[in-house]
């Protein structure tokens, strides 16, 4: 019998060499969350139990909760686990299918030029006044970090990341055979009957 992890495994099948790159970036991206459940038990026991509440825990558990959903959106992309309306996506044929992968990655290659476009100025004038100097955006806290600077650094990097692996998958859909497609929903039925 197989486990979740082996029919998790067989599922994730990065399809060009970026997205070969980020997928097994996908736990250790995760495993963040567990420092943010970490931080955010400590800073509980803190105010609560010792009345020293900490100043750094709330921006810093924010921030990182940012950039892990923000990689997330590349993530999701790099498996082909992204959302699709499957009732339609199943009941077309295979060649319809394909054509539909090709609009389905131009829309999305060209709504993450345009938010790379826009998230380019939001993170150049965090990093920049408008005098030209450098200098990093900070949050105007007590603790003042600079993390809407990395937020929005990150931010502008996810979404050029998004853009290119969108138009990676552009050409691969363009050179697949659709006769060589298997079945949809074939790794989800298969998962189904194992569990």
């Amino acid at each position: 019998m197989e486990t979740d992890d082996t029919v998790r495994d067989e599922t994730v099948t990065p399809q060009d060499p970026l997205s070969a790159a980020l997928a097994p970036l996908g736990r250790i991206v995760s495993l963040a969350f567990l420092l943010v459940t970490f931080f955010t038990f400590y800073e509980v026991t803190m105010r609560y139990a010792f009345n020293a509440p900490t100043s750094w825990v709330h921006e810093t558990t924010i921030a990182m909760t940012a950039i892990c959903f923000a990689f997330g959106g590349a993530y999701c992309l790099a498996i082909d686990k992204h959302i699709r309306v499957v009732l339609i996506y199943d009941a077309i044929p295979p060649a319809a299918r394909r054509w539909l992968d090709v609009a389905i990655c131009i829309v999305g290659c060209l709504a993450c030029a345009l938010m790379s476009w826009a998230a380019w100025s939001l993170a150049f004038r965090s990093f920049y006044t408008p005098a030209g100097m450098f200098r990093l955006e900070t949050s105007g806290s007590a603790w003042n970090p600079p993390t809407p600077a990395i937020v929005k650094a990150v931010l502008f990097l996810t979404l050029c990341t998004m853009t290119l692996q969108f138009a990676l998958q552009v050409v691969r859909h363009l050179r697949r055979n659709p006769d060589d497609d298997p079945p949809r929903g074939a790794d989800e039925k298969r998962a189904f009957e194992d569990a």
